[in-house]
């Protein structure tokens, strides 16, 4: 919700939502934003509810409109920073630390370096000493808001669109004196990534860290959230980025005592095999995990090879993703995140040279450690609290990065004598003199270092070497493995088994603001795994029919990626999913092009280089040879390619947890990274197609099929709870004698099963094999009935080419007798 969106322009969606089986409208961050913010996660008043999406009232009439319907109200929550806005008054809190420094009422409220000389404000276009000479500060009088509805007139500092406060009695000191005599520092933007002193939401300056861990902080920016809760307006949460935190475990602890254990998920990115912590009351996550295994369900495992051989021929790369990933871990600490490893190392040194036992350990392996250390942690962070005994299970997360950290330092022992105490410093060991092991300082390095793990892992994989490996788009989302391509149904069940019994409530998701690609751009290109001789051919033709439009300057990699958006963007019969215009296309290759940071960057960027990706984009859509390979590749994987977007959505729908369906991802959605994801979305449209197929109208094509898909089996959650939710909800694998299906069911407890899902995988290789033959699914006796073809079944050994004849995918549910639909 924003401006352009409201709060009662979703109240009017509600009853389609109802319609459609919608149990929780869940919406992005309601309260008071930085101006003009499409998205709420820039706050900067944590007092009231935004006035942007129509303020406190118009939440309410949401969430009454959601009730009236059966539903609930989930809110976004962000705990970890502020926005800092232009003008930064905006933001009373931070203001008030500008202009008052430790005076101000909200001086422990950011998360600042108390050995800065006084907080950075990267503002500036040039040098301050060219912006000094050019007379481009000035001092004034604005009317400042003081976040109670009044307002004062105060002396401030202009420089062009910003306001700075001023310190009492400083405003007729001349400005070179003015400024010195400030508690925050002036400075040019470019100095942030060197010397900021403030804690940030990974790389984003205007995103100051606030100190939620102290009781006052977190009463104060919740109590609107927590108020709004206890008068029913509310009813979850979810959190935002908990691992920036300094005890993620301590915040849902407070939490949960404050909201009463209201259902409440973390935006928690899972690497691998990982699994949320026992100890950490929550619900579960937003469902990354559930994404990359879902996903990969539909993905050949043998196709990886093609894949990279084709990726190989186009870049002359030979590297693995880990290698690219080491690459960009290294400019990433070295340029845009040094002001983190400085302030790490300084805190560490700072410990060193006040213990003469340690005092012999130099800054400069110091940082060589850090850095190390950082760049070998397979994971956001682990969580270890100062005062307490760390966790073997986090503890071996370091250890284990330490051991690989090792291979990079080598075996001078000075270096490794310094990473070993590093080491036992970010786990809280004893280490140093007797008498010096806790201090405020060494509670800090188990902190800030937890703290720093998350940007470093973040900005260097997500964003950036998933943008310098687009091999294969759909395994480069975020919570999933480049290398990791292809997901046995075993793996799924395995995955599915553990969440009834540890977090059956947790989220599950395919598409959310943050993935770098929708779910069903994702499922159009799976097929390449089954294919990758035919699309190493179809990228042939695409090179052939563009070559005239080629500068010399495009790359092999940027070359690929675009392929692969335009394959999944382009056409896809039966749906009304629009091909991908130049407009969203050119923002989508500028953001991948900047944050790949290979030959162009946010910072430094390379206009020559861009204008010819641009141009060769342009040539591409506007071609009619591009057009018809396009379509013929279309034409020729479209069974394959629909059996991945409905199986995928099915499967997301019906598994243990509580599915998140992304705006408009109820039907075929296109979408590429944000901004293009938050495009607004013609839900009128989608009620009416519902609306349709409600009354007897057969679905039209696959964006149609999608949709009945999803009305289906949210409609069969809201009638069935019981299958689907809490423990007693039981989730068994069903056999099939081929590979290329998967099936399991759900029921309650030991009794019998009740709803079974069947989705086809792997389509493309199932046809080039003729189909299903006599393959069979093993079905509990009795009599069963398809909701999305109405057909019904007697159990046993039922042909698959029978049940799917309609669809690729099938949800049954037992018959009883008398039954009518």
């Amino acid at each position: 919700m924003h401006a352009g969106f409201t709060a009662d322009e979703a109240a009017a969606l509600v009853p389609y939502l109802a319609r459609l089986g919608v149990g929780h409208v869940f919406c992005s961050p309601v309260l008071q934003a930085a101006p003009g913010s499409m998205h709420g996660y820039d706050v900067v008043d944590h007092r009231r509810v935004s006035e942007d999406i129509g303020g406190e009232e118009a939440l309410r009439r949401l969430a009454a409109a959601a009730h009236d319907h059966g539903m609930g109200l989930v809110v976004d929550v962000v705990p970890n920073h502020m926005a800092i806005p232009t003008p930064i008054w905006h933001n009373h809190a931070l203001w008030s630390v500008l202009r008052d420094g430790p005076a101000s009422s909200f001086a422990d409220w950011f998360d600042l370096d108390p050995a800065g000389q006084g907080i950075l404000v990267p503002v500036l276009g040039r040098p301050i000493g060219s912006v000094l000479a050019d007379g481009e500060l000035s001092v004034g009088t604005a009317m400042i808001p003081r976040g109670d509805g009044t307002a004062r007139e105060e002396q401030v500092l202009h420089y062009f669109d910003h306001v700075l406060p001023l310190a009492a009695g400083t405003e007729h000191l001349g400005l070179a004196d003015l400024l010195e005599r400030q508690w925050y520092r002036l400075a040019y933007w470019k100095v942030a990534d060197d010397e900021l002193n403030y804690r940030r939401f990974f790389d984003v300056d205007t995103l100051a860290a606030i100190r939620v861990e102290l009781p006052e902080v977190f009463e104060a920016t919740h109590a609107t959230l927590l108020r709004l809760q206890g008068e029913g307006v509310i009813d979850g949460y979810r959190i935002d980025h908990p691992d920036g935190l300094a005890d993620p475990r301590g915040y849902l602890r407070d939490l949960e005592a404050a909201s009463g254990a209201a259902w409440t998920v973390v935006e928690k990115i899972l690497e691998g095999e990982e699994t949320l912590p026992g100890d950490m009351p929550c619900d579960g996550t937003t469902g990354y995990d559930a994404l990359w295994r879902v996903g990969g369900l539909f993905h050949d495992p043998r196709g990886a090879l093609g894949l990279t051989q084709l990726w190989q021929r186009m870049t002359g790369d030979q590297r693995s993703f880990d290698q690219v990933a080491e690459e960009s871990t290294r400019l990433v600490v070295s340029t845009s995140l040094w002001a983190e490893i400085e302030r790490l190392t300084s805190l560490i040194h700072r410990i060193c040279q006040e213990d003469i036992r340690l005092r012999d350990t130099t800054r400069r392996n110091l940082q060589k450690v850090v850095v190390a250390l950082l760049g070998s942690m397979d994971r956001y962070r682990a969580y270890i609290v100062p005062g307490e005994p760390a966790p073997g299970a986090e503890r071996a997360v370091i250890e284990h990065a330490a051991a690989r950290a090792r291979l990079v330092l080598g075996d001078d022992e000075d270096v490794v004598a310094a990473l070993e105490l590093v080491v036992a410093l970010v786990c809280g060991d004893e280490v140093g003199s007797a008498g010096r092991t806790a201090s405020a300082d060494r509670a800090e390095v188990v902190v800030r270092f937890a703290q720093t793990c998350g940007p470093v892992h973040a900005k260097a994989h997500e964003d950036t070497a998933f943008y310098r490996y687009p091999r294969f788009l759909p395994v480069t989302e975020v919570g999933a493995d480049p290398d990791r391509i292809g997901v046995e149904p075993d793996d799924l069940h395995d995955h599915a088994l553990m969440m009834v019994r540890t977090r059956p409530d947790s989220m599950t998701t395919l598409s959310t603001h943050d993935t770098k690609r929708s779910e069903d751009v994702r499922a159009r290109l799976a097929v390449l795994t089954e294919a990758p001789l035919d699309w190493a051919l179809t990228v042939q033709a695409l090179e052939q029919a563009t070559a005239g439009s080629r500068g010399d300057r495009v790359d092999g990699a940027i070359a690929l990626l675009l392929w692969q958006v335009l394959a999944a963007c382009w056409d896809l019969p039966g749906s009304d999913a629009p091909r991908i215009t130049e407009e969203r296309l050119s923002g989508y290759l500028e953001k991948a092009m900047r944050e790949a940071k290979t030959r162009t960057s946010w910072t430094e960027p390379d206009p020559g280089y861009e204008q010819e990706v641009q141009d060769l984009a342009r040539a591409a859509l506007a071609s009619p040879e591009v057009d018809a390979v396009l379509t013929d590749w279309t034409r020729r994987t479209l069974p394959a390619q629909r059996a991945a977007i409905l199986g995928q959505k099915l499967v997301q729908l019906t598994m243990p947890g509580v599915p998140d369906v992304y705006q408009g991802n109820e039907t075929v959605d296109l979408s590429l990274v944000d901004p293009d994801n938050r495009r607004p979305v013609d839900h009128e449209a989608h009620a009416a197609r519902l609306e349709r197929m409600i009354e007897g109208a057969g679905a039209d094509g696959v964006g149609d099929e999608k949709l009945w898909l999803t009305h289906r089996a949210l409609g069969l959650r809201r009638e069935r709870p019981e299958l689907f939710a809490g423990r007693h909800a039981a989730y068994r694998p069903l056999p099939t004698t081929t590979s290329h299906a998967v099936a399991f069911g759900r029921g309650v407890d030991e009794g019998p099963l009740e709803a079974v899902t069947v989705a086809t995988r792997l389509a493309h290789g199932l046809a080039q094999r003729g189909g299903w033959g006599d393959a069979r699914l093993s079905l509990p006796e009795g009599r069963w009935r398809d909701l999305l073809s109405g057909r019904s079944t007697d159990g046993g050994l039922v042909p698959l080419r029978e049940l799917l004849e309609e669809l690729p995918v099938a949800l049954l549910v037992r018959e009883t007798e008398g039954a009518g639909r």
